[in-house]
């Protein structure tokens, strides 16, 4: 037991630290043990390995210990090492079944080293009118992506309506489509192509017949360039590693092609709630996410990119806008405004220098020169000093400001209160404000009517997106 400890510490220790020449003398003590008449060293030495960058030897001397090895346990550790540094030659062994499902792991491995498997978003599908594509939202925004949705099949009738539900639009197909179709829509979260569902508890069988079945084949085959490697995520039901070598090893019986690998696979195969059951849902892993490939930079509390999506379609247009952030972060609320088109001046006021220098950077990646900006470090109250935030001159002034969770406010009704003033008196007749209020608390006076007032999740903790029209 005192050796076993000391094989344990040497495997976490020289996987984060020593030089190269101290990592290999203990490799080469790991790989020695190998050979001690001690099961339980054996193993324990045949874990440790992967994390010191096993190579070809250490392979060989693993292939070995299998092949003279009569414990089933011993077999399975060195299986799961196998798993991580096999190569061709371990390959070629699981193929001839001695080690059962590794073959699928090591194939995967290989794969991912050989030749890069990318999402395809040019790439068009069709013949896929029975397919059912699911747009996730923040719970409360469904009419927002709803409209989208409708404004978009005005203009080429790609996706036809399905099913609303909270936090999730369903769409279809009408004709042939491609992942870029599915992406110039800017209001959801997430994208997902349902290839399933399935009533009571998960059966793997069940899954992975869903997983291999011709219809997500055809899917994967089509979007996907080099080998198609998947990620196996049960949502909301912890790691389940036992099912997901189940359904891992029966879709690589059913569909070779189709491998099963945790480390940067290009899709990820969801098992989620659903009424009376589950849900299998086939996801692109694209990061970043191609609509908002314009953050350069981020800050701390910043908004939900989908969220100010919706915001500004919440927001409409009017000709030359002009259009004001108080609380600008990032600057994501101006740039998607900006996007809708019809905007000639954007203004961003932040306390943050930070904020202000990510703000332009973001904003000129996204819309480059064709818009006319004013950012300024300034408290938004102090807005009297910017001559584009004269009375009167503001069309739309939009908005998340800091809602009290991961940025302390020592008074936020004030702040809130404060924001309502400001807008009253910059925005023109007819013109709007789109916020995040976390609050109960309306606009003194009567300059700003209510038009738009929807609760919104935003991860935990409910807040109301708001829009007024000044009268």
């Amino acid at each position: 037991m005192k050796t076993v400890a000391v094989v344990r510490a040497v495997g976490v220790v020289f996987s984060e630290s020593g030089t190269r020449e101290q990592k290999a003398r203990a490799r080469q003590w790991l790989g020695q043990l190998l050979g001690d008449p001690q099961e339980k060293i054996r193993r324990y030495a045949m874990t440790a390995l992967p994390k010191l960058g096993a190579d070809v030897e250490e392979e060989a001397a693993l292939h070995a210990v299998l092949r003279r090895s009569s414990s089933d346990r011993e077999k399975k550790s060195l299986a799961r090492t196998l798993e991580k540094i096999g190569g061709a030659a371990t390959l070629e062994m699981a193929s001839g079944g001695l080690l059962g499902e590794t073959a699928q792991k090591v194939e995967a491995n290989l794969a991912r080293v050989r030749i890069p498997s990318v999402v395809l978003l040019d790439r068009t599908l069709s013949d896929a009118s029975e397919l059912r594509i699911r747009l996730r939202c923040r719970s409360g925004l469904e009419r927002i992506v709803e409209d989208e949705l409708h404004e978009r099949s005005l203009r080429d009738a790609k996706f036809r309506l399905v099913e609303s539900a909270p936090g999730a639009i369903t769409m279809a197909p009408r004709d042939a489509f491609s992942l870029d179709d599915i992406y110039a829509l800017r209001c959801f979260s997430s994208a997902s192509i349902v290839l399933g569902y399935l009533s009571g508890e998960p059966v793997a069988e069940k899954i992975a017949e869903a997983i291999a079945a011709p219809l997500a084949r055809q899917v994967l085959e089509a979007f996907t360039n080099g080998p198609i490697r998947y990620r196996l995520e049960f949502v909301s039901k912890g790691h389940q590693r036992s099912v997901v070598r189940q359904v891992a090893a029966r879709v690589y019986e059913l569909c070779p092609r189709l491998l099963n690998d945790s480390r940067g696979a290009p899709w990820q195969v969801e098992i989620l709630p659903a009424p009376k059951g589950i849900s299998i849902e086939l996801t692109p892993r694209l990061r970043p996410d191609p609509r908002f490939a314009y953050r350069r930079q981020d800050v701390p509390a910043a908004s939900h990119p989908p969220l100010a999506a919706c915001m500004a379609r919440l927001a409409g247009r009017m000709s030359g806008e002009i259009v004001w952030d108080p609380f600008c972060g990032s600057g994501l609320e101006l740039i998607e405004a900006a996007l809708r088109g019809e905007v000639r001046r954007v203004v961003g006021t932040d306390r943050s220098a930070e904020a202000i220098a990510i703000a332009e950077t973001n904003f000129a990646a996204a819309i480059g020169n064709a818009v006319a900006t004013k950012f300024a470090r300034r408290d938004f109250r102090d807005y009297g000093g910017i001559d584009e935030l004269r009375a009167g001159a503001v069309s739309m002034v939009i908005t998340n400001p800091p809602l009290g969770r991961r940025v302390p406010i020592p008074n936020l009704r004030e702040l809130i209160e404060d924001l309502f003033a400001a807008a009253a008196e910059v925005l023109r007749p007819d013109g709007r404000l789109i916020f995040v209020n976390p609050l109960s608390v309306r606009p003194a006076g009567r300059s700003l009517q209510l038009d738009f007032r929807q609760k919104v999740d935003l991860g935990g903790f409910n807040c109301h997106l708001e829009k007024y029209r000044k009268i």
